[in-house]
């Protein structure tokens, strides 16, 4: 299909796309993607920098293009209507988990060592992922500090997804991913979801998520009142 727009980045990042869809990673050159775009070498690295910067404006076009066809939960992280937190971070999972299985040239590029660090498109999906966690705190129910929640839910999700795709279709294990979404629910959840949890390191995380709005406190108590909650969560951790 021809491509016809007339911004010469918009018509390279729909070559890029197109290429990687139909011929997979191997096809995504610098030579390959501007000769598919009609443009000259040059012109992609005066507008992406580099090959890093192409694959980052491909990831936002391709996923911005996937969120919106699932009706996905916007930028400020919000979930369906009357979903809980936990229903919210059930379904992020559920997204991340398959657009890697629709995505797998893309993902696996995202994820490739050689990279100088997360693009912007990973970037903004943690931040998502940050902002239910920090509903999960706020409604008590998280029994490990924010940042352990956050490392473990984006750790496992990504394991779950790359095993996933290391696997040939035929063979994966439908139940996976699903059964490692299990796995970390139940070690970052406090015991009774809904039920106020009277461990102290359950009650500490709630309050950390309090702490920015307490009322009565100059920005340097409640500062320091964050850093003494951190290191107190520390410690729990480490118990």
């Amino acid at each position: 299909m021809a491509i016809v727009t007339e911004d010469p980045r918009q018509r390279i990042v729909e070559a890029a796309t197109r290429l990687l869809r139909e011929e997979g990673a191997s096809a995504l050159t610098t030579r390959g993607v501007a000769q598919a775009a009609g443009v000259q070498a040059p012109t992609i690295y005066r507008l992406f920098g580099d090959k890093d910067g192409l694959l980052d404006a491909l990831a936002e076009h391709v996923m911005a293009t996937y969120v919106a066809a699932k009706a996905a939960p916007g930028p400020d992280g919000a979930g369906p209507d009357g979903a809980g937190p936990v229903e919210e971070l059930r379904a992020g999972w559920r997204m991340h988990v398959e657009f890697a299985l629709a995505n797998p040239d893309l993902y696996a590029l995202l994820q490739a060592p050689g990279r100088l660090g997360p693009s912007p498109a990973t970037v903004a999906g943690i931040e998502v992922l940050r902002a239910r966690v920090r509903r999960l705190a706020a409604a008590g129910l998280l029994r490990v500090d924010e940042e352990r929640a956050l490392l473990m839910i984006h750790a496992a999700g990504n394991g779950a997804a790359l095993a996933l795709l290391a696997t040939p279709p035929a063979e994966r294990d439908p139940g996976l991913s699903e059964a490692m979404l299990a796995a970390v629910l139940g070690a970052i959840l406090a015991t009774a979801p809904a039920t106020p949890d009277t461990a102290a390191h359950t009650i500490a995380v709630t309050f950390g998520t309090v702490v920015p709005t307490l009322p009565g406190l100059s920005e340097a108590e409640r500062t320091l009142m964050g850093e003494w909650l951190a290191r107190s969560l520390t410690g729990l951790r480490d118990t």
